[in-house]
């Protein structure tokens, strides 16, 4: 099936070049002239024809136009513009390098308004960043921080203060695919979301879709978060730094041959944990990452990467636990340019992330990891000025291990023992195509189909009636259900498989060249899960593929919104409204543990859930002041009825706020360039509480006290809400030294607010009386960070 796929996208394409007959190509690369950086999303635009073209994340364009003279203009934001004239009489291939911006105090003067391209775009419920926008944002302890920035967003929030990853538009953390030069980053936070895992010094260019998801991208439900490192100075050997309060950080590029090839290393480490020591603090938090990529130019048509990351985070909390947890991975690129309109990139990666929690009074040491290996090869072809069909395939090997259970030491009661291991095996093809049907419309539409199949060697447990989790009338509640035998599958043998067609479409209607009209439609799935329960004493991090019990989640969503660009691109405002609903999302019976199960479909029940809500971005663009206003409206629902006339599921059956459900989100971003040395940045944050069970009553059990808990997440916790501030100051903006730096003065919570982490109930010893207590993570924390270059 999969060859016939192939050969029906090659016929699909040879039956489009009638399109660019008679017309010829302008294609090239374009790329940052001090290192030949190639650049991602620079505008090509061409005013007599009034076409134009992005480049795409190898910095690669192509247009076809008719024969004659033009005008090209390309833009960038933090480039500056580059107006050139040409005379197409027959193809060219084409280089532009681009000049960095430096700072000015001056109004930005725009000539062209390059932005008209992004509006008639077919691209929805995407937000892209680029590094300079980011470091202009405020440096919580010096640094600056990618996941803070996406958080500012609409659409995007966070569980609560001390929470690892990001939340959008109502979906969990598990349904986020985050990318890292095309590998999967399945934990993206260290010290408990304080710090994120990207380190913005080796971070070139970033993109997050909420919603209208190409069809090249699979296997969640929520969002993409698509991020490449940089590739390194060809030219020149450079290095990056800043010391900090907290961390310190480096980072080394220069030339492996000149013009050719490139490296970059950079790492990043943590030290409060010694002064933790220095001040008899049994409690040490800690953690380091490293990020490297390697490329080489074969030729004008080849060039081969090889990029990689390794993070750690330790955590060790007096006599209680510690909890470590990682990320590694290693990609193997090769871009290949068939003709000036035909694009291709081969990846091979592997990935790994692995999760470690001991608790000391009970003795156990557990472990647990998730290893895929991937295969997945593109193709882009421009066929014409109006229309790029984009194909290829994904493959994913996966290996699960739920459990590596030792003994902490001799004393401890725990027996070593190994949960089974799990293996699935994830494919799809997709194709895609970008096509402008008139001046005002235009689309992006396409097709994926997925197939999953989870695999042997493993013993499945049966069930009476197919059901792990049992009803218990007389007690009104649900249990663990007894297996009735095993069926043992041999190693690569099929258990159970999967398949989901997955359409895509993107519509966008342009008003003018400053307004228009998007809407889009995606359907989305996923069939790896993460099984968390953060009532534990650490948050569990346990992945599981899904089988009989644990459905593959379905995601359908719509979106409609309103763009609009003011004063000549100065200002922008974007509107969306979505809905999404998704089938067979995974909900836990009341009392589930999840540490060491070997059965966790024995704690599962499959749902529903639902998301809808309008979002609302107003951006400055330029002058000394620029930034943006975000809110959004919203709410997020789930929903596990019982199976049976007999069961009355979680809840009664009933919709019940989702864990991440924020009703209101508001965000005010600002950066303001004072003077050359001076420049300030602020982010006020307010989210309504996260959602929470409270008691509702207690009772006396052999003289032990026990709560009551009423209907799940049927409270609320306090608003959260701060105030972050920063200054950076640059002693000698205009030198000419090699040596530039720069000092970042920034406050963490300027009023201190006391954000609830979450709140515990307890009875008075004085006064007998129930009463609840804040547990607050962060409190107000000033930091200082001198960053460096040269």
């Amino acid at each position: 099936m999969r060859y016939k796929t192939i050969y029906t996208l090659l016929l699909i394409t040879i039956s489009f070049g009638a399109y660019s007959q008679g017309k010829v190509t302008l294609s090239g690369t374009i790329t940052i002239k001090t290192n030949t950086e190639t650049i991602i999303g620079a505008s090509i635009f061409i005013p007599e024809a009034k076409v134009s073209a992005i480049t795409n994340a190898y910095g690669f364009y192509s247009i076809t136009l008719p024969k004659g003279e033009y005008t090209i203009v390309i833009s960038c934001l933090g480039f500056e513009n580059i107006e050139e004239h040409i005379v197409l009489t027959g193809n060219v291939k084409k280089n532009f390098s681009m000049l960095e911006k430096t700072k000015t105090l001056d109004e930005v003067v725009i000539k062209y308004n390059n932005s008209a391209s992004n509006i008639r775009k077919p691209e929805m419920s995407v937000n892209k960043l680029s590094i300079s926008t980011i470091k202009k944002m405020p440096a919580v302890m010096g640094e600056v921080d990618i996941l803070k920035a996406i958080l500012q967003l609409p659409g995007v929030s966070n569980a609560q203060e001390g929470a690892t990853g990001f939340n959008v538009r109502g979906g969990s953390v598990d349904g986020n695919l985050v990318l890292l030069d095309e590998a999967v980053i399945y934990n993206t936070s260290h010290l408990f979301g304080f710090f994120s895992v990207f380190n913005a010094d080796v971070i070139k260019d970033l993109k997050l879709y909420k919603g209208g998801i190409p069809a090249n991208f699979g296997g969640r439900t929520s969002s993409v978060l698509d991020i490449y490192q940089k590739e390194g100075n060809n030219q020149a050997y450079h290095v990056t730094g800043g010391i900090g309060a907290v961390s310190s950080r480096l980072l080394v590029e220069g030339p492996l041959v000149k013009d050719k090839g490139s490296f970059v290393v950079a790492g990043r480490t943590s030290y409060a944990h010694l002064f933790l020591k220095l001040a008899n603090n049994d409690n040490s938090v800690s953690f380091y990452d490293l990020n490297a990529k390697l490329n080489y130019k074969i030729n004008d048509n080849n060039r081969i990467f090889l990029s990689g990351y390794f993070g750690k985070d330790k955590m060790d909390f007096s006599n209680f636990f510690s909890n470590n947890y990682s990320n590694s991975f290693i990609n193997l690129r090769w871009n290949h340019i068939f003709s000036n309109k035909f694009f291709s990139n081969a990846s091979v990666i592997y990935s790994k992330y692995d999760y470690g929690l001991k608790i000391k009074y009970v003795g156990i040491d557990w472990t647990s990891d998730i290893r895929n290996y991937n295969l997945k090869y593109d193709f882009s072809h421009h066929l014409s000025d109006k229309l790029i069909l984009n194909y290829g395939l994904n493959s994913i090997y996966y290996q699960f291990n739920p459990g590596t259970i030792k003994p902490m030491d001799e004393k401890s009661p725990i027996n070593a023992d190994q949960i089974e291991k799990k293996y699935a095996w994830e494919n799809a093809l997709y194709i895609s195509a970008e096509q402008k049907l008139t001046d005002k419309i235009s689309l992006n539409y396409g097709l994926r189909y997925s197939y999953f199949q989870r695999l042997g060697e493993q013993n499945v447990n049966n069930y009476a009636n197919d059901q792990a989790v049992i009803f218990n009338p007389q007690l009104q509640i649900y249990e663990e259900g007894t297996p009735t035998g095993i069926t043992h599958y041999n190693k690569n043998k099929k258990i159970i498989d999967f398949g989901n067609l997955e359409p895509r479409l993107a519509v966008s209607y342009a008003i003018n060249n400053d307004q228009s009209i998007k809407a889009s439609y995606n359907r989305m799935s996923q069939y790896i899960h993460l099984i968390s329960n953060t009532a534990s004493v650490s948050p569990l991090d346990i992945w599981a593929p899904s089988d009989q019990y644990l459905k593959p989640e379905i995601l359908d969503q719509v979106a409609l919104g309103y763009f609009r660009n003011l004063s000549n691109g100065r200002y922008s405002l974007e509107t969306e409204a979505f809905y999404k609903k998704t089938k067979n999302k995974a909900d836990y019976i009341d009392g589930a543990e999840l540490i060491a199960h070997r059965a966790i479909e024995q704690v599962l029940l499959n749902g529903e859930a639902r998301a809808y809500g309008l979002e609302v971005m107003l951006k400055k663009n330029t002058g000394k002041l620029t930034g943006w206003l975000s809110y959004t409206l919203s709410k997020a629902e789930q929903r596990t009825p019982g199976r049976n006339d007999e069961e009355p599921g979680i809840n009664n059956g009933e919709w019940y706020r989702a864990n991440y459900d924020k009703t209101h989100n508001l965000s005010l971003t600002a950066a303001y360039q004072f003077t050359k040395k001076w420049s300030f940045g602020g982010i006020f944050t307010y989210q309504t509480g996260k959602a929470a069970t409270y008691p509702i009553g207690k009772y006396q059990y052999q003289d032990i006290t026990i709560a009551n808990y009423g209907e799940r997440n049927a409270n609320s916790l306090p608003a959260y809400h701060h105030l972050d501030l920063s200054a950076t100051y640059t002693p000698k903006p205009d030198s000419k030294k090699k040596w530039k730096g720069e000092w970042v003065f920034s406050i963490y919570n300027v009023y201190n607010r006391g954000n609830a982490a979450s709140l515990m109930f307890e009875q008075n010893r004085e006064t007998g009386l129930s009463e609840a207590k804040r547990i607050s993570i962060f409190s107000i924390i000033p930091g200082v960070t001198y960053n460096f270059k040269f």
